[in-house]
């Protein structure tokens, strides 16, 4: 029983999967030549992550494939409903990434209330002769505590982005057409907790009252959900965070605002052209910027590939 995986898995999946009596295999097969390596291999499961695509043709044309598993939440890189109607499991891990999408949100933020996207870049070309200058430079810093936050989409990564914001003392109010009110539990290490229930709004009244807006939700099929009207809609000197999907924001209209002043900073983990994002963002100095990492760490991976091991074994029925 063969797995690829074919952007990778933690130790920790190949060896629970290993246990159970699967071959893993983690070599990397360009796109091109999936369905042929497939084939001759005989793989039973595929396992990625958001690079590999996973479309009609290697449905069709793979017929050893009987799981094909996502390891993260979205999976808009396969064809679910297609593969699906053709027998085949799709499976997700969709609360495994959830703290480490939600912590690199707050990074972002902080990054940004401080300058810190810029000041790291400047402070090795010019920090030894212009100290006094970047220090005047970045003295207009903001606090997190005490501002509105808004969160656009409470499933569950937005959900944990409200518990750190609760923790922090922020206010948090959120956006999301199919939740109406969201249970948020907050745990503290001594075991002690509070809930707190937030009913979601339009989104309208979210751009309109927020200081900080987070974006949690799937790529958009039809045109952007953040362009040019919306940021018309917003505080002058918010600050939009998006670590869900590229594409949910227009980066031109986005540039746009950063430059007029009407958002205060920004911070991206995703973005329309990847794995070629645009020089202008890249450059711009208001924009904190990170890779696609949002579920890059180490705990989350661990998470990831126990789960995907589980379920796998599940569904062949291996004890």
């Amino acid at each position: 029983m063969k797995v690829l995986a074919n952007d990778g898995l933690d130790q920790s999946g190949i060896d629970a999967l290993k246990e159970k009596g699967f071959e893993v295999i983690t070599t990397k097969v360009a796109q091109e030549f999936l369905v042929d390596y497939i084939n001759e291999h005989k793989i039973q499961t595929l396992l990625v992550r958001s690079a590999t695509q996973v479309r009609k043709d290697i449905i069709d044309n793979c017929p050893s494939i009987e799981i094909i598993g996502r390891g993260g939440v979205g999976m808009d890189n396969i064809d679910v409903d297609y593969a699906r109607e053709k027998g085949i499991h799709v499976i997700n891990t969709p609360s495994a990434s959830s703290e480490s999408v939600a912590e690199l949100v707050f990074a972002h933020l902080f990054s940004g209330a401080r300058f810190l996207q810029d000041s790291n870049r400047k402070m090795p070309l010019v920090g030894d002769t212009d100290f006094a200058g970047l220090k005047k430079a970045y003295t207009a810093g903001i606090e997190l505590k005490g501002k509105t936050i808004g969160i656009v989409g409470m499933g569950r990564i937005g959900q944990e982005v409200a518990k750190i914001a609760l923790g922090l003392g922020m206010r948090v109010i959120a956006a999301d057409s199919n939740v109406g009110r969201a249970s948020i539990k907050v745990k503290f290490y001594n075991n002690q907790f509070i809930n707190v229930d937030i009913e979601t709004e339009p989104l309208q009244d979210v751009l309109k009252h927020s200081d900080f807006i987070t974006l949690h939700v799937p790529a958009q099929k039809d045109g952007y959900m953040i362009g040019k009207n919306e940021f018309e809609m917003m505080k002058d000197g918010v600050a939009v965070v998006n670590c869900s999907r590229g594409g949910v924001i227009d980066e031109e209209a986005l540039i746009e605002a950063l430059d007029s002043g009407k958002v205060r900073f920004a911070g991206l983990d995703v973005f329309i052209n990847e794995p070629t994002p645009s020089k202008k963002i890249l450059s711009h100095p208001k924009i904190s910027l990170t890779p696609h990492t949002g579920a890059s760490t180490l705990e989350a991976q661990d998470r990831i590939g126990l789960s995907l091991a589980e379920q796998i074994s599940s569904i062949l029925q291996i004890q």
